[in-house]
């Protein structure tokens, strides 16, 4: 315990941030392979459709991640706080609440995402050619919302402890579980082996599985490792105060994943017009992207407990030094990839999908198109991440609530109706990277409108 906490309070910034930081952008890492290898494996059964399939699904399959970041990020951002007071009490107060919570709304979630499949699928831009293999996909991963839930509260939690590297590990082992599973249950045959051949519905069957692995983990750490987190539902007190100090951030992390999975709805019904290949090229891109995202976004959120630990223990002068550091890093990373990924966009959007069909070869230029759309902005939505996350850590909901609704909804979907009646089918791929500049802007002049405060604290 005592290590996590020196973590917090006297690590030189880069250090701390490193030690956060780094198990998180990792097992972000390891989480974009297993995302590229389960589309790559679908796209190696040569079935555009099924690949779109997959796109149009994962939107809505975000929303059990949603609800997991209710408690997930906003029971880290209460109970970071809570460690910076040396308040314990309430730190086991809201890890029990928040396993029981979780556990509960995945069964929820699942239950009418199962009830209400077909018009939510119809509603998310599924065809007569995708709308079967959306539905087996989802289908099963419905199953799994539980474990979904559940291993998005842990991931969070474990890490706001200062257990990071735990974090990470229970990450990556259901994440490699996913990987060695994914050709087994996808493929017909896979380096001569028979397989299942079970196509899209195995990609999900395997994602479950690797969730139930993760979760697993986890478990066996906070029973028998974790000084401070518990599933012991009777240190739970205060129920009232938990659920508010909770919410307050969790409602407006989790509206970033249902706006998020909104926009990519809305992307596939007007992506969807333009015909599938169009929804598979995006899906494609997406796929590839998430490795700028992902790392970026692994920053952000690894950086958070300290944030909220520093701002608890009212020490700004270190906490305005991790944000600074880690935007700066969020930076070069971002400039590194973008430019990776322009010189290789052809190769890249090749590894997903295989084949010699017309069909094919429209899907791989619609992915190049998409690919370099999505790319504009990745050189500094890095920044956006470490502002929104440490505004979480911060326990400041309404500048979380607003970049949320600006960059997935309010921005977005005007930039997206606007720009489809333009230019159409590239207008509609321009309108995430504008969405993102002009909130990676709303960001810093929120950051700088709370530095005004935060100096009148540290004088």
């Amino acid at each position: 315990m005592k290590q996590n906490i020196d973590v917090f309070e006297k690590y030189p910034i880069p250090k701390a941030v490193f030690k956060m930081a780094t198990p998180t952008v990792a097992g972000m890492i390891v989480a974009v392979f297993y995302n590229m290898v389960d589309m790559f494996f679908v796209g190696q059964i040569g079935d555009p459709n099924q690949v779109a399939a997959v796109n149009v699904a994962t939107p809505v399959f975000l929303f059990l991640m949603a609800l997991g970041n209710i408690f997930g990020i906003g029971g880290t951002s209460f109970l970071s706080r809570a460690l910076g007071e040396k308040d314990y009490e309430k730190v086991s107060s809201t890890s029990a609440f928040s396993f029981y919570a979780g556990l509960a709304a995945g069964i929820l979630g699942g239950a009418l995402l199962i009830i209400f499949m077909t018009p939510i699928l119809r509603s998310a831009g599924t065809s007569e050619n995708t709308f079967a293999f959306a539905h087996d996909y989802l289908f099963w991963l419905s199953l799994g919302g539980p474990f979904v839930v559940l291993f998005t509260v842990y991931s969070n939690l474990i890490r706001g402890e200062g257990s990071a590297t735990a974090s990470m590990i229970g990450s990556m082992a259901g994440t490699i579980t996913n990987i060695i599973l994914d050709p087994i249950f996808i493929l017909d045959t896979f380096l001569g082996i028979p397989c299942l051949g079970l196509g899209v519905r195995g990609a999900a069957m395997a994602t479950v599985i690797g969730n139930i692995v993760s979760v697993c983990y986890y478990l066996v750490h906070v029973i028998f490792k974790s000084q401070v987190l518990t599933i012991n539902p009777g240190c739970i007190k205060n129920i009232k105060k938990t659920f508010f100090g909770i919410i307050t951030i969790g409602l407006p992390a989790s509206l970033t994943n249902i706006l998020m999975s909104l926009s990519n709805i809305v992307i596939n019904k007007f992506l969807v017009t333009y015909g599938d290949v169009s929804v598979a090229g995006m899906g494609i891109a997406m796929k590839a992207n998430m490795l700028v995202i992902f790392i970026q976004l692994g920053t952000g959120i690894g950086i958070s407990p300290l944030v909220g630990y520093n701002y608890g223990s009212k020490n700004f002068k270190r906490m305005k030094g991790v944000i600074k550091f880690s935007a700066m890093c969020n930076i070069i990373s971002g400039l590194i990839i973008t430019a990776f990924y322009f010189v290789f966009t052809e190769q890249i959007v090749h590894m997903f999908i295989s084949g010699d069909s017309d069909l094919v070869h429209r899907t791989i230029e619609a992915g190049i198109h998409c690919l370099r759309a999505l790319m504009i902005s990745a050189p500094f939505i890095g920044i956006l991440f470490v502002l929104n996350f440490s505004f979480q850590g911060m326990g400041k909901a309404i500048p979380s609530l607003l970049l949320a609704i600006s960059r997935q909804g309010l921005v977005f979907l005007p930039a997206v109706i606007i720009l489809n009646s333009i230019m159409g089918f590239h207008g509609v791929i321009l309108a995430q990277p504008i969405a993102d500049l002009c909130s990676i802007i709303m960001a810093i002049c929120f950051f700088i409108f709370l530095n005004k405060d935060f100096n009148k604290a540290e004088a």
